[in-house]
């Protein structure tokens, strides 16, 4: 389980960006909700900013001309958040629950919908819907080959609407080596466009410099 780097390896923090996407919601999608957020794309893409997005397969499906562009953009890499975004233990935050003889499966379904989507290149990291996992959701996924990324940095951006209560909660908890956790999903994270817009410039007034997981995580990170 990765959740930051080592303390002593210098001012760098990765932003990391959930894209959740149940298998079930695709019918409120097509109503109109956006689980997606060019918007922010756009900004961290304007500023620069190395960042993993943690993407569901059902996002992949819903939106494949994104996910492609991110795929195939330097400043991004692609990583494993399940299928469907259900939980991988039980009572997390009331999210479905997928049984252990499938999780296995979830993962890798996952994958295939990357591929489909045009990403060749998803890195061997996978974060649990929720954070949510135990030993037996830990022994499942092992057996993908995929590394467990959490972080140590909760952004609160999930059904927030205080976009300045959510960047003073990144910029108080940011230590070197952070990872910290985001949404990509308007509907769910309204405020966090305007949190990266707050916050990337003050941490490098800081002196942070962004990167990936995988600069974060080292050699051992390569791609699936």
């Amino acid at each position: 389980m990765f959740t930051h780097a080592p303390r002593t390896a210098g001012r760098t923090v990765a932003l990391t960006f959930d894209a959740d996407m149940t298998a079930d919601q695709g019918p409120r999608a097509a109503a109109g909700e956006h689980f997606d957020n060019p918007g922010l794309i756009r900004a961290l893409r304007t500023l620069r900013v190395p960042s993993t997005v943690f993407m569901t397969g059902r996002w992949a499906e819903q939106y494949p001309d994104q996910a492609r562009a991110l795929g195939h953009d330097p400043l991004f890499e692609v990583a494993n958040h399940s299928y469907s975004h259900y939980a991988f233990t039980a009572d997390c935050y009331g999210l479905p629950t997928v049984p252990e003889d499938r999780m296995r499966a979830d993962v890798e379904r996952a994958y295939t919908a990357f591929r489909a989507a045009g990403i060749t290149d998803a890195m061997p990291y996978f974060r649990f819907p929720g954070g949510c996992y135990d030993r037996r959701a830990l022994r499942a996924v092992s057996g993908t080959g995929v590394t467990a990324v959490q972080w140590d940095v909760v952004s609160g951006d999930a059904f927030a609407t205080d976009a300045d209560a959510v960047a003073r909660q990144v910029l108080d908890g940011v230590r070197p080596g952070s990872v910290v956790v985001l949404h990509c999903t308007r509907s769910a994270a309204p405020t966090t466009e305007r949190v990266v817009r707050s916050v990337v410039p003050e941490l490098r007034r800081r002196g942070y410099r962004f990167v990936k997981v995988s600069e974060l995580i080292g050699p051992a990170g390569a791609r699936r």
